[in-house]
């Protein structure tokens, strides 16, 4: 496992545009593959000057919400409540292919679409998807930077900022824009990247200690100083079932040097950057496991995140894959389950050549089953059954055209999917800001009327 002494190092630069390593969208792997992702940003061509480092000081926040800044309610000490359970025994019994009393619902909510949900139905300032829905579950993210340290304030205005997080990504956020562009890496060699060092993985600023995080900090929103992880879990437990999550190596790759830089390198350098996944892998187990025992007594499932997917199929070969990412896949999986919880693995992109791989690993649920990538839930349960569950594949492209018997159909059709549980209804990858506030009220009124066990699916009724 490494160590401090023994893996992963750091230092600080000047970063220029133009030079080889900040490329416009059409030059890039990501582009080449046809990657259709909301995660991944690109940068205009021709943007001019050096970006001298600044001293840190406090950065605008015009727009702090994202999808993993939900702060709970209640104290725990409070205790569970009645209602909390029944959506955790909902869920459970869905995740276990059984029929629970109607189609479990949650999702991921763009700060965009909170803000325009709150203002296109009257609600008030702090209202909150999760809650005023009471829908059935809710991840958290921990601290998974490689180095836990303060956003490093390169360029920033009241429209925009620029950092650098604790992957060593230098990170522009427009705030009118939905995504943030990752402009360049401090690992932008393969040999920086052999030669790094980390911090611990289980470090415990990570989990019991606010402070700057990639994941929860620089996204959909900008966000400072996230609260402690533990402190966020525990607000939202009484109300809620509660996910903790992990990133697996893919997703730690595309942070922490790029993909097009992760994909060149697989191809250049193919047993020596097996050689890097093995030591990343080693180290987000070892991070998994030290958030399950931080966590322990208030978690009720575990996400894996792990993109390696784009439209059409993998982004590196199935045989890689396997070789490589899937057994840390494994276990981290592997870690949950022994803690009694559930996993979900979230793999954006057309997965279809190693789905079945999903299945051998034991993974309970599948998300987001992206509709734009091909992925089509009605079509994986006629072809796997009910040997694991899914979670998502609403088209959230539909969801956005705002038009009501699209939307039915979309939503009805999908939920042919849940005959005999194994179903959690949720977007095909996150409820976007293109979704107003009364289109989104609606779905779920249709999942709530129409998920009932029994289903009633009307004309949208198939045979599986």
């Amino acid at each position: 496992m490494p160590t401090p002494e023994k893996g992963w190092s750091y230092a600080p630069r000047l970063i220029r545009p133009g030079s080889g390593k900040d490329i416009t969208l059409a030059q890039s792997g990501i582009a080449i593959l046809g990657v259709n992702r909301v995660s991944c940003g690109f940068r205009p061509a021709g943007s001019p000057g050096l970006y001298p480092l600044l001293p840190p000081r406090p950065l605008p926040r015009p727009s702090p919400m994202s999808m993993f800044n939900t702060v709970g309610k209640s104290a725990a000490q409070s205790g569970r409540k009645p209602n909390t359970l029944r959506k955790l025994e909902r869920v459970n019994r869905a995740l276990r292919h059984e029929q629970p009393d109607r189609v479990p619902i949650s999702d991921f909510f763009w700060g965009g679409f909170t803000r325009r949900w709150r203002a296109e139905l009257g609600l008030p300032a702090d209202a909150n998807p999760y809650y005023h829905y009471d829908l059935d579950l809710i991840t958290t993210v921990p601290n998974m930077d490689p180095w836990i340290r303060p956003f490093e304030t390169i360029q920033e205005s009241a429209e925009e900022v620029t950092v650098r997080t604790g992957f060593g990504a230098i990170m522009h956020k427009h705030f009118s824009f939905p995504m943030p562009e990752m402009r360049a890496w401090d690992l932008d060699t393969f040999e920086k990247l052999q030669q790094a060092t980390f911090d611990r993985p289980d470090d415990p600023r990570r989990f019991f200690a606010a402070g700057d995080n990639q994941i929860a900090g620089v996204g959909d929103g900008f966000e400072r100083n996230s609260p402690a992880w533990i402190d966020t879990v525990k607000s939202l437990w009484p109300d809620l079932p509660v996910y903790g999550s992990m990133i697996e190596v893919s997703e730690c790759l595309t942070r922490l040097i790029g993909q097009q830089n992760a994909l060149m390198w697989m191809g250049e350098y193919p047993e020596e950057m097996g050689e890097v996944i093995n030591r990343l892998g080693a180290y987000y187990l070892a991070m998994a496991e030290a958030e399950l025992a931080a966590g322990k007594g208030y978690l009720d499932g575990f996400v894996i995140w792990g993109d390696v997917a784009y439209r059409k199929s993998t982004f590196m070969s199935p045989t890689y894959w396997r070789t490589y990412f899937k057994p840390w896949v494994a276990k981290i999986a592997a870690a949950a389950h022994a803690h009694g919880l559930p996993v979900i693995y979230h793999g954006c992109g057309n997965v279809k050549a190693i789905f079945a791989d999903y299945i051998e690993m034991g993974i309970d649920g599948y998300n987001p089953l992206e509709a734009k990538a091909g992925m089509d839930v009605v079509e994986l349960r006629r072809q796997y059954g009910h040997q694991i569950a899914f979670c998502g594949n609403s088209d959230v492209q539909v969801w956005e055209t705002g038009d009501r018997a699209a939307i039915r159909r979309e939503v009805l059709r999908k939920l042919n999917a849940a005959k005999g549980g194994g179903m959690i209804f949720m977007s095909d990858h996150s409820v976007s800001s293109g979704v107003s506030g009364a289109t989104y009220d609606y779905i779920v009124k249709l999942v709530r009327e129409h998920g009932q066990y029994p289903l009633k699916l009307d004309e949208y009724d198939e045979v599986l």
